[in-house]
């Protein structure tokens, strides 16, 4: 089909929601027919269930959506096209209609197979009419549960195509048309029939051979699979609803010269607006009066507020830490800043190429060789001069044979066991997609704030003048800090409780905004901030204590001077320490073969710090989300498969652009959402762990797929000779099933290389701010909004 003789080039894009895919092929198949449109570049994601297409300026979508429907697909333009993730922000789970019909199809269909498989495998439940009983609980199972799979067999045949679809849809199809055969025209119907024990090899005319509970069996247990990949699957657009959620709903907008309420969408660029403390600041902009301290982690990652005054530029979503502040809006809607990493997230997740699954690439073989051998067997037998009851005994065991039943279970049942193993561990994988990564990852990508680091603030020296002591100057210091709410303020407080005890009360207090805090404390008045405010009250530091601050400086650590009485005493340095465990953690990916490195937004001098410290060669600072995207890309582009680990929001499009994502528990939601893997325990190591059991719960899944399908191939040549009879055939496929699911169950005894102590999962519950008290989601403060002292590192 061309829509002109000259393809224009793509001047537009158009996102179709696509529907009926049931493998990755699928997506492959609309992708190629979509492409052989004149000027059209098409990329088609199963896991969200998109398609992003590149149009010449004017196309109509009707003539993409009418060439996806002609594939054997439905399409169509998303409901809300505001909306990154074409659904309604919140749009939950349950909210999804083909989740809830899967779901149905596979509790109706697995209360009627079990008694099924019960009366066929079991002499004694074995009454007079058992196998009319088992065909009408079956029938419903194999025509409306396995329909789905019936309906994509035929689309696959109309394309000159075989998958896993197909072989259940012809499995399934023989076992249940021989069955019924057997029961209105053979010997299988008559009362009192039974399935005996036997497993022998002998000829037989199939007239009282009865495979119902082989064709619901499979159906229940490939319904299983599908459902839980599908209830997986439907987490892949939760980071970009996530990312919607962070922005602010409401906005105090200067109007006549008084405040009016209204939506952020009704925001317009030159709009001027208030912020108080504590509130998210609604959209891109620029402050016109006042001064404050801004929460930038949403962006940046890093926990230390920055401090703003007129004339500074101001990001939507992040957090007004310190005072009242006039902004006038530079960018609304989807110019924002918020608005483009959500694109880079929905970007990412649609550029990520999606698995081919093992089962489709050999069923794609499979099938038709053993159409081929059951036409062969056909003709064969006939060919002999054998009866046309024996030839199509034989012919039928053929297809019968085929169908997987431990295929069923290969995937399901090594996923249930490894991804329950790993969250014994702490280690969440969201599904079968991710174990593929893992083989090829070669590099891995850490953030720093909170994945290397503790990600708060902590006291890591202290610095004395002559003749000051420094459990005094710790114990005054803290005593001003404990009254104020500034991450530097709140770890010098911390480390001052922790080495004096309780703290006396200061007798006055006040907040110099952007320089420190003063007050007087035991009957001293007492100065703590930069190296300037203590200038500005004729305090100079001696020159060992002031290079002592430089060097402290140049490292990236932030540093606050004490005076009091008319001299300067001391210095106070505060950093984002190194978590205990994260050398150690950068070496067992070294074992591996893995190369580490650190991608921060933090500077230069603080990020090499960090990285030799934990063992780390190859560092990349000062980068904002759509940099750290870029890095990934790049190393990507050299031929690197990358693992990206990280907990912040800022980290989300660079989690979603790697080949594997690992999200730190401790982290924010966004995060996480946008994560292959969570790392529930917040523990570095953990990572190397879920790559090690992520990549032998792959091998597992292979082994089981390799046994499921070498099952079938020994069972083929048996079935063809029309030797197999009823029981033979059950038992072998229940053996099959026992092994794989043995062969599963053995990842019950991996373990982490660290040994660590069991985690606590309620960790998960609630959001960010609940995980981790120091580290906190967009639209919370780090304390109370009333007394915040507005600075930055001191410099």
């Amino acid at each position: 089909m061309s829509t002109s003789t000259s393809a224009p080039p793509p001047a537009s894009t158009v996102e179709l929601e696509i529907g009926g895919m049931t493998c990755a092929s699928c997506a492959t198949r609309i992708e190629r027919k979509l492409n052989r449109l004149d000027g059209v570049a098409a990329s088609v994601n199963y896991a969200t269930e998109r398609a992003r297409v590149s149009v010449p300026e004017g196309y109509d979508p009707a003539l993409l959506i009418a060439e996806v429907e002609k594939t054997g697909y439905a399409a169509a333009l998303p409901a809300r096209e505001e909306s990154p993730t074409g659904a309604a922000p919140g749009n939950g789970d349950g909210a999804d209609p083909e989740l809830a019909a899967l779901r149905m199809r596979l509790l109706v269909s697995s209360a009627l197979t079990v008694p099924v498989i019960a009366m066929a495998m079991i002499p004694a439940l074995q009454f007079t009419y058992w196998q009319w009983a088992s065909l009408v609980l079956a029938a419903p199972v194999i025509v409306w549960g396995a329909w789905p799979f019936h309906r994509a067999a035929w689309t696959n045949l109309r394309h000159g195509t075989a998958t896993m679809d197909t072989l259940i849809s012809l499995g399934t199809g023989a076992a249940f048309l021989w069955s019924v055969y057997a029961l209105f025209l053979g010997t299988a119907g008559l009362p009192g029939m039974t399935h005996a024990l036997e497993l022998t090899l002998a000829p037989s005319d199939g007239s009282a051979n009865l495979y119902l509970e082989v064709a619901a069996g499979v159906t229940m247990f490939i319904l299983a699979g599908r459902y839980f990949e599908k209830r997986s699957k439907r987490q892949a657009g939760a980071a970009l609803r996530a990312l919607l959620e962070l922005g602010a709903k409401e906005v105090s907008v200067l109007r006549g010269g008084s405040e009016i309420k209204i939506r952020v969408e009704e925001l317009q660029t030159g709009d001027e607006f208030v912020v108080r403390p504590g509130e998210k600041i609604a959209t891109d902009g620029v402050v016109v009066s006042g001064t404050s301290a801004v929460d930038e982690s949403m962006l940046t990652g890093e926990s230390v507020p920055v401090e703003v005054a007129e004339g500074d530029r101001v990001t939507g979503a992040t957090v007004n830490a310190g005072g009242r502040i006039v902004v006038r809006a530079t960018r609304v809607g989807s110019e924002t800043q918020l608005a483009q990493m959500t694109k880079l997230v929905e970007d990412a997740q649609a550029g990520k190429a999606e698995v081919q699954r093992l089962a489709d690439r050999v069923s794609g073989v499979f099938v038709p060789v053993v159409i081929a051998v059951a036409v062969a067997t056909l003709g064969a037998w006939l060919g002999a001069g054998f009866p046309a009851a024996a030839a199509f005994t034989a012919a039928v065991a053929v297809l019968v044979i085929a169908c997987p039943c431990a295929l069923g279970l290969a995937t399901p049942t090594a996923l249930l066991v490894g991804t329950g193993r790993g969250a014994q561990l702490g280690i969440l994988i969201k599904g079968p997609e991710v174990l593929e990564s893992t083989r090829r990852v070669d590099t891995v990508v850490l953030d720093k704030t909170g994945t290397i680091t503790t990600g708060r603030m902590t006291l890591v020296g202290v610095v004395v003048e002559p003749g000051t002591d420094r459990r005094e100057l710790l114990r005054l210091a803290g005593a001003l800090e404990d009254a104020s709410e500034h991450p530097i303020a709140r770890a010098v407080a911390k480390a001052a409780t922790e080495e004096s005890g309780s703290l006396p009360t200061p007798e006055h207090f006040a907040n110099l905004a952007g320089m420190g805090v003063e007050g007087l404390v035991d009957g001293r008045a007492v100065i703590v901030g930069r190296e300037s405010l203590l200038a500005e009250w004729g305090l100079e530091l001696s020159p060992a204590v002031a290079a002592a601050k430089v060097e402290a400086e140049r490292e990236g650590r932030s540093v606050v001077a004490v005076g009091w009485d008319g001299a300067a005493r001391g210095i106070l340095t505060v950093a984002d320490a190194v978590s205990p465990t994260s050398a150690e953690a950068v070496a067992q990916f070294r074992r591996r073969g893995l190369v580490p490195i650190l991608l921060t937004g933090d500077s230069e001098a603080a990020a090499r710090r960090i990285a030799a410290e934990v063992g780390i060669d190859e560092v990349h600072a000062g980068v904002l989300p759509d940099g750290k995207v870029e890095v990934v890309a790049r190393l990507q582009r050299e031929g690197r498969v990358v693992a990206m680990v990280g907990d912040g929001v800022n980290d989300a499009p660079a989690l979603a652009q790697a080949d594997l994502g690992l999200a730190m528990g401790t982290g924010t939601d966004v995060a996480i959402a946008a994560a292959d893997i969570t790392l529930v325990r917040g523990d570095l190591r953990s990572a190397a762990d879920a790559i090690r059991l992520s990549r032998r719960t792959l091998r597992t899944i292979r082994s089981n797929l390799f046994w499921a399908f070498a099952y079938n191939v020994a069972a083929i040549p048996v079935a063809a000779l029309g030797l197999l009879n009823p029981m033979l055939a059950g038992a072998a496929m229940g053996l099959s099933s026992v092994f794989v699911v043995g062969n599963s169950l053995r990842l019950r005894g991996f373990r982490s290389a660290s040994a660590p102590g069991r985690p606590r999962l309620t960790y998960l519950v609630g959001g960010a701010s609940s995980r981790h008290p120091a580290r906190h989601a967009p639209g919370t403060t780090s304390g109370h909004a009333s007394s915040p002292t507005a600075r930055t590192d001191a410099s």
